[in-house]
């Protein structure tokens, strides 16, 4: 049984990030979403890994390599354009059309228990199709199923009036048949081949098609709000471990992680929360929820629930932050200088709010 997973998507929900970097490394909890996938494929004991990749191939590559870290083989594979999960998998058929069965993962998911008892559960009962459903608040985000005496008759995707509150949660299981489903079924309104579609035609065919709603915590990371409930929920999951150096007139209060060669200065950090390798916090204040990756600066400022990336620079705010997303190379610093006024340099769709 192999896996696939697919980060080609443009992660256009998340820009400015995504403009130049892929959203499948954004880190949560100072982790690549794309690690948690490949951690629940080994845990799931597939060991051969497709994955899809398209205009950010190379920074892909440069953090998961051939997935000898988590004892993988992985496999890269081009799609030329994102024209959707169906479109994804005939793209990887060459590669998966020797196994009969396999797993697909979109590599924006988390799914914090994993689904190692999913593919236990698929592969002894063998259907053609085995979906991940949760119930959601907002389904129509995503792609939802209609079920009747427990089986599904109806997926639709993204519709205007979903017909339940049962999403399809970012994991999949087939068998070859899924490739003659995929080929049979026509773009969608998105000018994209749509799995919902493609399962749908499995459905109508008489192939099996087995639902299973799951109870644990998932969290398609397409939204910075979603990243921030997704960076909440693992960062509650941390045991204190300073590995860093922190002053005596410091104070740590809770679940905190201090990574190695990381400083912490005349500050309190609140957990739960981990300051990443390199970083260093100087008479500041770090709130819970919050993540701050490698080699950051946060001196004289405040910041909670939020997320810092790599090579960021907060200095001299005089209100606390929160609730943000900080991407790598960001610097804010306030300035005497004179005469005062903002000054910005901020990509496409950047969102400011002023106090």
């Amino acid at each position: 049984m192999k896996g696939l997973i697919l980060s080609g998507g443009k992660g256009t929900r998340l820009r400015p990030l995504t403009h130049t970097s892929a959203k499948q490394l954004i880190p949560v909890a100072n982790k690549p979403i794309l690690f948690y996938g490949l951690e629940a494929m080994r845990e799931a004991e597939i060991t051969r890994v497709g994955i899809i990749v398209a205009d950010t191939k190379e920074e892909i590559i440069s953090h998961v390599g051939d997935g000898s870290a988590w004892g993988l083989e992985v496999t890269y594979i081009d799609q030329s354009e994102p024209l959707g999960l169906a479109h994804a998998v005939l793209t990887a058929e060459d590669y998966l059309k020797d196994d009969d069965l396999f797993v697909m993962y979109l590599g924006d998911n988390i799914i914090k228990e994993g689904f190692k008892s999913l593919v236990d559960e698929f592969l002894q009962n063998r259907p053609n199709a085995q979906i991940l459903l949760a119930h959601v608040h907002d389904p129509e985000r995503f792609g939802v199923a209609e079920l009747s005496n427990g089986r599904v008759v109806r997926l639709i995707e993204k519709p205007q009036v979903p017909p339940s509150g049962l999403a399809l949660v970012g994991v999949y299981m087939f068998d070859h048949n899924i490739f003659t489903a995929a080929k049979s079924i026509k773009p969608s309104a998105r000018g994209e081949l749509e799995i919902t579609d493609a399962i749908q035609f499995l459905i109508d065919e008489g192939y099996v098609v087995d639902p299973h709603v799951i109870n644990g915590w998932w969290k398609d990371t397409g939204k910075l709000e979603d990243l921030l409930e997704a960076n909440r929920i693992l960062l509650d999951d941390l045991e204190t471990r300073i590995d860093g150096s922190v002053d005596e007139r410091s104070r740590i209060i809770g679940k905190v992680i201090v990574e190695k060669e990381a400083t912490v200065v005349n500050s309190t950090i609140r957990g739960p929360a981990i300051i990443g390798e390199g970083s260093i916090i100087e008479n500041a204040y770090v709130g819970p929820f919050t993540s701050v990756y490698y080699n950051s600066l946060i001196s004289h400022s405040e910041i909670e629930h939020s997320m810092v990336l790599e090579n960021v620079k907060l200095c001299n705010i005089p209100v606390r932050i929160e609730d943000s997303l900080l991407g790598k190379n960001v610097e804010i610093i306030k300035s005497d200088a004179k005469p005062k006024a903002y000054r910005f340099m901020l990509g496409d769709n950047s969102m400011v709010g002023l106090v």
